[in-house]
């Protein structure tokens, strides 16, 4: 597959995981099941869980999905960890309230081969109250066509993070559905934490644009 031109940049993470940190995998959730409870203690959209209670809930665009590699209907892989993920098949994004706040910093692995998206830091539940950050994500080149990646577009994930001061509340994941996604989502850390991706907090993190179109859930799963 033909990449267009792209460019390196260059992002230093000083700052390291730590344990007081939560990490999301989402891990446990059935294909294009919606999150929803599951990381309250509850379940999923379609029953699965009850998942960890860390307060975290989801809003109903949010959706986990599997790899096609292992069964499932994503169109990525290269991901950090496990063999699923979270993305929005409709809307413009979801917004994830932490009912116990988080401080320090926010954090994620995500990809976004043609169009880039923004993530915000609220100081309020429901993405109100003051922004404490916000994250420009810039598109990510795939690998496509790899030994890792295989077919599949969405390859490989990058990380990105920020620090930030105060209490967050909710954080809101915005860009063009079923085009970004995101896993090992990590609050308490700018530096994502993935025990499949153990190097330096030092990322390179490549843009770039693809000249055929991708989606996050395959066609041919439908």
């Amino acid at each position: 597959m033909k990449l267009a031109s792209c460019f390196l940049l260059l992002a230093a993470f000083v700052t390291s995981a730590n344990a007081g940190t939560v990490v999301l995998t989402f891990e446990g959730l059935q294909d294009e099941e919606t999150v929803s409870n599951y990381y309250n203690g509850g379940l999923g959209g379609n029953g699965s869980g009850p998942g960890p209670n860390y307060g975290i809930t989801f809003e109903s665009n949010a959706l986990a999905i599997i790899s096609n590699q292992n069964g499932g209907s994503g169109n990525f892989a290269g991901n950090p960890s496990g063999d699923t993920i979270v993305f929005f098949l409709s809307g413009v994004g979801d917004v994830m309230n932490v009912a116990g706040g988080f401080t320090s910093g926010f954090s994620f692995f995500y990809s976004a081969i043609n169009d880039p998206g923004t993530v915000t830091v609220y100081s309020g539940a429901d993405a109100t109250g003051t922004v404490l950050a916000t994250l420009n994500l810039p598109i990510t080149a795939s690998n496509a066509g790899n030994s890792v990646c295989g077919s599949d577009q969405f390859c490989p994930f990058v990380p990105f993070g920020v620090s930030f001061s105060g209490t967050a509340m909710s954080v809101d994941f915005s860009g063009t559905a079923n085009q970004i996604g995101f896993d090992d989502i990590t609050l308490g850390s700018s530096v994502p934490d993935s025990g499949s991706s153990p190097e330096p907090a030092t990322y390179a993190l490549m843009g770039g644009g693809l000249l055929a179109a991708g989606l996050f859930r395959s066609r041919r799963r439908r």
